[in-house]
């Protein structure tokens, strides 16, 4: 799997924590100590638009025509509509036409990891290009009277254009059946078969239990992406993990007795952007001339699910 371009897109509006303040019980020192998050964007755009977005970005750096992808995924717990895909709304804004497989991927923050699965082994047959995309709004499922949740999460898109290549690109995935520790609620039963107004749920957390949780599987999905690749850390340039927390990331750079700095982190501009996170910090770690070309690089994330993963790419 070769990676030929990068895009991401961000809301405009950006809320503080003393924002927040206003709304919960809370103050930019709480949240700080124990997130690391700053801010995060709200978007009055849904999920496709942003998707959009990061997918114009990342095909116009792959310097390549539109027309060249033929299969697109986009990572999202946050679609627009239960039908149709975010996906298949991105193929009609990139007007596309039909010789193109879209559609939508549900693995909560782990979800671009999922999708770079999914669409490294379909480039392996029919398919020559894929964009892949990780996009979110997670202010439609955030209770803004919740201080356990509405500090964490913000809204974004990242995106990746990516080929098939003779080199076999390694995936670690792994789920468990949790209906509890991480949930948003969805649409109940109608046996009644009456008419009624449809409500989602808000996003609900067991932040103590998903703490313990992301620390142990974080560290599981870098060991075993090495072992299966036959690599060390020494070889890689950079671990890029889904930007939940700050704390998370540093007692994991402690167990595998890591510099911080190995960390790429940037959550302190954008809080948990779930899919989108890692893909949005993949891009501006390019950006920011972190990563050259041939460097080697973790990711690696963690969800609802519960959901965890990791692969290496190279630049």
């Amino acid at each position: 799997m070769k990676i030929l371009g990068f895009g991401k897109a961000l809301a405009n509006k950006i809320v503080t924590n003393d924002d927040l303040s206003k709304l919960v019980e809370t103050s930019d020192e709480w949240i700080f100590q124990r997130t690391g998050i700053r801010e995060r964007r709200i978007s009055d755009e849904n999920t496709s638009e942003l998707a959009y977005r990061a997918a114009i970005e990342a095909i116009k750096s792959a310097n390549i025509e539109k027309t060249e992808i033929d299969l697109i995924i986009c990572a999202t717990m946050t679609a627009d509509n239960f039908i149709p895909s975010v996906a298949c709304m991105v193929q009609e804004k990139l007007n596309l036409g039909k010789n193109v497989t879209s559609f939508d991927i549900n693995a909560a923050c782990s979800g671009f990891i999922y999708s770079l699965k999914v669409a490294s082994s379909m480039l392996n047959t029919y398919h020559k290009k894929a964009l892949v995309v990780g996009c979110e709004t997670l202010s439609k499922i955030v209770d803004f009277n919740d201080r356990n949740t509405c500090v964490l999460f913000g809204d974004g898109a990242g995106a990746v254009v990516i080929e098939s290549d003779e080199k076999i690109t390694d995936f670690y995935t792994c789920s468990i059946g949790n209906n509890t520790d991480l949930v948003a609620r969805g649409i109940g039963t109608n046996f009644e078969m009456k008419n009624r107004v449809l409500e989602s749920g808000f996003l609900k957390m067991n932040g103590k239990e998903i703490f313990k949780f992301a620390i142990n599987v974080i560290e599981e999905s870098i060991d075993n992406i090495l072992k299966i690749t036959n690599l060390k850390l020494e070889d890689i340039k950079l671990i890029i993990p889904h930007q939940a927390n700050k704390r998370i990331i540093n007692n994991v750079a402690k167990k595998l007795n890591l510099d911080e700095n190995k960390f790429f982190v940037n959550l302190e501009k954008y809080g948990n952007t779930s899919a989108a996170s890692i893909p949005i910090a993949l891009c501006e770690a390019i950006e920011e001339k972190k990563l050259k070309k041939g460097d080697k690089v973790i990711l690696v994330g963690f969800g609802g699910g519960l959901t965890w993963g990791s692969t290496i790419i190279e630049i």
